[in-house]
């Protein structure tokens, strides 16, 4: 299954960061989204590698992470 992880921050500089490191940890950019004014960090991702997206969103401090499977537009 594919998912859709959300990572809300309370800080522009965070959401960022977390954008960034994903991007530098070679993650495709077709599969991150930064919402700006939402300050949310998406990423779709296949749900074995869950627990690594988590923990690299985690280290920037969100206010709240979930996910939910990914649904195709």
């Amino acid at each position: 299954m594919t998912l859709t992880i959300t990572a809300a921050y309370g800080e522009d500089d965070k959401a960022i960061n977390a954008y960034d490191e994903l991007i530098s940890e070679g993650l495709p950019r077709e599969k991150l989204f930064h919402d700006k004014q939402a300050r949310q960090v998406k990423v779709i991702v296949p749900d074995s590698a869950k627990p690594e997206i988590e923990a690299i969103l985690q280290r920037h401090e969100p206010d709240e992470i979930w996910s939910r499977p990914y649904e195709e537009a």
